[in-house]
């Protein structure tokens, strides 16, 4: 199970962080997408530009750090149900695409990788099935980073994909996974092998006139007084498509087409690219201008490649002063060739030579002559291992060097406490020899006041004659304490209260204090027992005034802590047996706390048959002991008695008193027959 865990928790971190990262360096395409699935769900229009951009970014920060989260086992329980939760949601998803075909690509690893709808599809189902599997055993994820350290790799991870993203969205992405990457031949993209059959497509123009909007076929294409507002390409018929099927020039206002002539030219040509220039940037209209007036002098073919209408090119052309000129291209295929609005595409002999966002325009680096003898004019040498080279330095090392270091440091602690423990051994053995044995009996609310003195007096008789080899309580309901008294051999058994009231005296009915508990002869009271915590719903503030109280009346108290099934089943237990010691009795001075036995009792394991194996009894019994001695020093703790209290009995309690830390037990129904009581008691011998 532990392999099959941690084959489906690197499965799912895998296709997290590479579907992530992909999302983060191309966050407009992300963008693109998340708009394509507003216009299948009819929200087109509704989700500003800003919103679903920001959606985006938090969508790749997600992903990304979702699968961080699984490689490094960070908050394993939270995060394996949040993966879970995810997956079953993109499989809904993904499936009512698959059926409905509202988008013809899901977009879940960008232009990366490009699966069918029903591929998706699947590709969920099997995540899913990985998900569930970590889900359900989460704790069988060895962290690669110790708790106290997780912070720096989810603030990284976070940081970190924010600023890929703001790069990305800033300058171009950093890595370009479009059919019209540099260095891309676009003639060749565009080839269909012979004999294949073509698929159709249908063109829709979308026109305005007199404030009512129509779509139109090239069939029905409407007379010039309607004005045009868009272009959309729809595929009708299946067939081969080729990377580049939409890539076309007309140029304005002739309408004819100059794809060919664009990309036959064996010189440089400028294209800029504008899908919507009604919303391009003009912050940089300048540079544009710059670059244009070079191409001119250089004779430099220089085109603008918009999928606006007239109205929208002449008003820029009046803010900018541009004098190029405008052509038409479908707005898809502009943003598939340049996440920038503006951008500029240099391209010779059908081939992208380079690429530039508008923010990034090459205007101070354009040469004194020809661009061939510039390094503007030539394509990038190996651009892509530069950019893998620069992740890896930026982000997988330092991640490397942290868990290297995280682990070396967490082996070297393991191995000095290994050599302290080992050191440790012989002197804690010889502590726990001096420190106080204790089986306590616990006889909560069973039998009448005659059974109880008849149970009392057979223990009386039997452990005179046979002492002991540990000290005993018994603790009964408060009708049978000053009966028993009266005989009870207190040398041999000690006597003590199940409960005590937090006031010292008054108007409370029902009742019994501190100082009526001592009175009667007894020496010991049960306090913070799981069962009066659930059902009376008793405090910290409560048992803290029942501890003063009992400790100012000179009673011993055996304190009870311990976690339910599901704070075990949550590793917490620890933290809340720490609660309640640091919430009741914490509070006492060192020597007020001489007085305290502490009763160790798993919730899960009273009542129930259940027992905590005498490993997970040790484990528990130590980490008592050692906040112990954080508060009040080593030679409190290695003094304080702390005993087992869960379904303890005769066959079990030897294996249970083997263990150094554990120094008895609190006895619930085995106390109530003398027998069994006895075979307990034995354990000791």
């Amino acid at each position: 199970m532990k392999w099959l865990v941690n084959l489906c928790r690197f499965i799912l971190a895998g296709v997290f962080i590479f579907s992530g990262f992909v999302k983060a360096v191309d966050p407009l395409g992300t963008q693109y997408k998340l708009q394509d699935y507003a216009e299948a769900v009819g929200l087109a229009g509704m989700l500003s530009d800003w919103l679903t951009l920001g959606g985006a970014v938090a969508l790749a920060t997600f992903e990304f750090a979702l699968g961080i989260y699984m490689l490094f086992a960070i908050q394993r329980r939270r995060a394996s149900k949040v993966v879970l939760a995810f997956v079953a949601v993109m499989a809904l998803v993904t499936l009512w695409i698959a059926v409905w075909n509202p988008v013809e690509d899901c977009g879940c690893f960008g232009d990366a990788v490009k699966l069918t709808n029903w591929q998706t599809f699947g590709k969920n189902v099997v995540l899913l099935g990985a998900a569930l599997v970590v889900a359900r055993h989460p704790l069988l994820m060895p962290r690669f980073v110790s708790k106290t350290n997780q912070w720096i790799v989810k603030g990284y991870t976070i940081i970190f994909t924010l600023v890929v993203s703001a790069i990305s969205l800033y300058l171009l992405p950093l890595f370009d996974f479009r059919p019209y990457h540099i260095g891309a031949d676009l003639r060749k993209g565009m080839e269909i092998p012979e004999g294949v059959e073509q698929p159709k497509f249908e063109t829709t123009f979308v026109m305005k006139k007199n404030g009512e909007t129509r779509e139109f076929t090239l069939e029905n294409y409407p007379d010039s007084t309607w004005e045009f507002v868009d272009r959309k390409t729809r595929q009708t018929k299946a067939g081969y498509v080729p990377l580049i099927h939409d890539f076309s020039i007309e140029q304005r206002p002739d309408g004819d087409d100059i794809t060919e002539q664009v990309l036959d030219d064996q010189g440089y040509t400028f294209l800029l690219i504008a899908p919507h220039i009604e919303q391009a940037d003009e912050s940089n209209f300048g540079d544009i201008e710059k670059i244009y007036e070079y191409a001119l002098e250089q004779n430099i073919p220089f085109y603008c490649l918009t999928a606006s209408g007239e109205e929208a090119t002449r008003k820029w052309s009046e803010r900018t002063g541009a004098e190029y000129p405008f052509c038409t291209t479908d707005p898809t295929t502009l943003k598939t060739i340049i996440r920038s609005n503006p951008g500029l595409v240099l391209i010779k002999d059908g081939r992208v030579v380079n690429k530039w966002s508008h923010n990034a325009l090459p205007d101070d680096e354009l040469p004194q002559g020809r661009l061939e003898t510039s390094p503007l004019g030539q394509v990038p040498s190996d651009p892509a291992a530069k950019k893998v080279m620069k992740i890896l330095l930026w982000f997988v090392l330092p991640l490397f060097l942290l868990t290297l270091a995280d682990r070396l440091w967490a082996w070297t602690r393991w191995f000095r406490w290994k050599k302290k423990r080992t050191s440790y051994q012989f002197n804690k053995q010889k502590t726990n020899k001096m420190r106080k044995k204790i089986v306590a009996g616990n006889w909560k609310m069973n039998m009448n006041l005659q059974e109880g003195i008849a149970l009392a007096k057979e223990l009386n008789e039997t452990l005179t004659a046979e002492k002991p080899n540990c000290d005993v309580v018994i603790c009964t309901p408060f009708i049978h304490l000053a009966s028993i008294a009266q005989f009870l051999n207190q040398d041999v058994i000690g006597l003590g209260a199940e409960n005590c009231a937090d006031k010292e005296k008054g108007a409370y009915t029902g009742e019994v204090s501190a100082e009526m508990v001592k009175s009667t002869g007894a020496g010991y009271v049960i306090l913070g027992h799981s069962e009066r915590r659930e059902y009376y719903k008793e405090t910290p503030e409560v048992l803290r005034e029942k501890v003063l109280l009992a400790l100012k009346n000179d009673l011993k108290v055996i304190f009870c802590i311990g976690e339910s099934l599901e704070e075990r089943e949550a590793g917490k237990q620890n933290e809340v047996c720490k609660a309640e010691l640091e919430g009741s009795v914490f509070n006492l001075s060192e020597e007020e706390f001489k007085n305290i036995v502490i009763a160790y009792e798993p919730i899960w394991a009273i009542g129930t048959g259940k027992t905590a194996t005498a490993e997970q009894a040790e484990e528990i019994h130590a980490y008592i002991r050692s906040i112990i001695a954080e508060k009040y020093g080593q030679a409190v703790a290695d003094n304080t008695s702390i005993l087992y209290g869960g379904s303890c009995k005769a066959s079990n309690a030897p294996e249970l008193f083997a263990k150094p830390d554990i120094d008895g037990g609190l006895i619930g129904g085995a106390s109530l027959k003398a027998a069994d009581f006895k075979g307990i008691i034995d354990a000791w011998k």
